[in-house]
């Protein structure tokens, strides 16, 4: 047997105060590529925080080979690290204090080298992955700036620029496809491709079949935080353990909760139109994204979003729910009621559900999953209002039909991140929205799951009176009961224009 590069063995890890992952056995002998696959909440960014150093039990149960350095040698693509990069680029914010009232904080081609010394700068590697990965018109752009999907791809050719071959080298992938557009996502299996011949060995996470990477040599099934199956490839993808979770289906509630807190439709003209947008324009700096823009969206209508990572779609989904000042003078009219004519903010929120990347990243620590959910009557993150039975009664019905109703009591921060984002959906549909803006709602969601999601948003659809806003880049991952299309399009003359069609 070849000696490890990373070995566990009889590890236990405790969760908050409920759960506690046990591995028995883990080795990863260099050259290998691993996936670890498994559904939501089954231990995979546990066991690899554990592989990475993160967790505390790593310096007991943890043995690297001999010269391999952590900090040096081992890198990371996950949700989480980009939480983290955003958290600390929106801390270190000097905007308010410069004479632009601009900071552009860590700029792209900045991260990307800081994965490497200076000392051991490779321009021709750098140009390369720029290249490949078709980042090189946000090279000089903040960080803070990016969508999800494209801060994802910067956070790939960090980890690819790091590859140095006279040392071993461990490359960490959550889910890399995740909140990626189509063409983004070949891009990205060709260049990880490369380098998974190269000398790196990996491990990928993976809640779905179909995007296990094809340079994945062993696989290790996870399930109730344990291994269930581990080995070659080929051998465990015909094993009981891995189609056990393949054959795993939701079963859709029939009923949705029935709220007996009044909902917040009132002075809505249920027949005038929900949304009208009137040559609308928005910028930031030079970057100009949408350009005498015009939409009306009708009291019938389910709309799709969609379009490649940053081309605009959440500056549009923040115009419209009162996130963005951009809207504050210009033509916008929101359930009959035009922007500037004395509602406030709270005003526009209290009829609007959200769910996206940006509100996952402001629950950091310290709330319950029921606080979070509670918190969506009062538009808060977190809850800071005295909140009665009626609003906790309502909170635990929508948990239940999500079938998380059991994490109740757990702090949101030690659920995984799919259980997350079912939080965050019960959380949007408590008061009842007028309209639900759901952005890339089934990001880090297994097949399950986001079929639950699905399927749940279908029944919102036919059975209340709140209407669905959705982003998605995943072909045909959207509910049925869409009917109208907005497509951010690519323009001759640069940017993108948006067109709609029926769906």
């Amino acid at each position: 047997m070849m000696a490890a590069l990373v070995a566990i063995e009889n590890a236990l890890c405790r969760i908050g105060r409920h759960q506690v992952m046990r591995i028995q056995e883990y080795r990863i002998e260099q050259g290998q590529h691993w996936c670890l696959f498994g559904p939501n909440g089954s231990g995979k960014s546990l066991l690899a925080n554990l592989v990475a150093g993160k967790r505390i039990e790593s310096g007991k149960y943890v043995r690297y080979a001999e010269g391999f350095d952590v900090r040096r040698d081992l890198h990371i693509v996950s949700f989480e690290e980009q939480q983290k990069l955003w958290r600390r680029d929106n801390r270190l914010d000097i905007s308010e204090y410069s004479e632009d009232a601009q900071d552009a904080g860590t700029l792209v081609d900045e991260l990307i080298r800081s994965a490497r010394g200076a000392a051991h700068h490779d321009q021709v590697l750098l140009d390369q992955l720029i290249t490949e990965l078709d980042i090189g018109q946000i090279a000089n752009k903040g960080i803070r700036f990016l969508s999800s999907g494209q801060i994802r791809k910067v956070l790939i050719a960090r980890a690819l620029y790091a590859y140095h071959p006279k040392s071993a080298q461990l490359l960490i992938l959550d889910d890399p496809l995740e909140s990626i557009d189509i063409d983004s996502q070949e891009r990205i299996r060709k260049s990880i491709e490369k380098f998974l011949h190269s000398g790196f060995s990996s491990i990928q996470l993976s809640r779905r079949q179909a995007d296990i990477l094809p340079g994945v040599t062993h696989l290790a099934v996870m399930n109730n935080l344990s291994i269930a199956d581990q080995g070659n490839r080929n051998k465990v993808e015909t094993g009981k353990a891995f189609n056990a979770v393949l054959d795993q289906h939701p079963a859709i509630p029939n009923k949705l909760p029935v709220n007996s807190i009044k909902a917040n439709i009132d002075g809505v003209d249920r027949n005038s139109p929900l949304i009208e947008l009137n040559r609308i324009n928005a910028s930031y700096g030079e970057l100009q994204v949408l350009t005498d823009f015009s939409w009306t969206m009708e009291p019938d209508q389910h709309v799709l979003i969609e379009g490649t990572n940053g081309c605009g779609k959440s500056t549009l989904l923040s115009l419209i729910d009162g996130e963005n000042h951009k809207a504050y003078g210009q033509d916008v009219t929101l359930f009959g009621i035009k922007r500037g004519s004395g509602e406030t903010v709270w005003d526009i929120k209290a009829r609007f559900g959200v769910v996206s990347n940006e509100l996952h990243n402001k629950y950091i620590k310290g709330w319950k999953v029921l606080d979070v959910v509670v918190s969506g009557f009062f538009d808060s993150v977190g809850l800071y209002d005295d909140s009665g039975t009626q609003e906790i009664a309502v909170a635990r019905d929508w948990l239940i039909t999500l079938g998380i109703s059991a994490l109740d009591n757990h702090f949101y921060h030690e659920i995984s991140f799919g259980q997350q984002r079912l939080v965050l959906l019960a959380r949007a549909m408590v008061k009842q929205p007028k309209i639900l803006v759901l952005d890339e709602p089934c990001v880090g969601l297994d097949d399950y799951h986001r079929i639950l999601i699905l399927g749940v948003l279908d029944k919102i659809a036919e059975q209340t009176e709140t209407r669905l806003i959705y982003v998605s880049h995943v072909k045909d991952e959207k509910p049925r009961c869409i009917n109208r299309r907005l497509s951010f399009e690519a323009a001759s003359t640069g940017g993108f224009k948006v067109s709609e069609y029926p769906a």
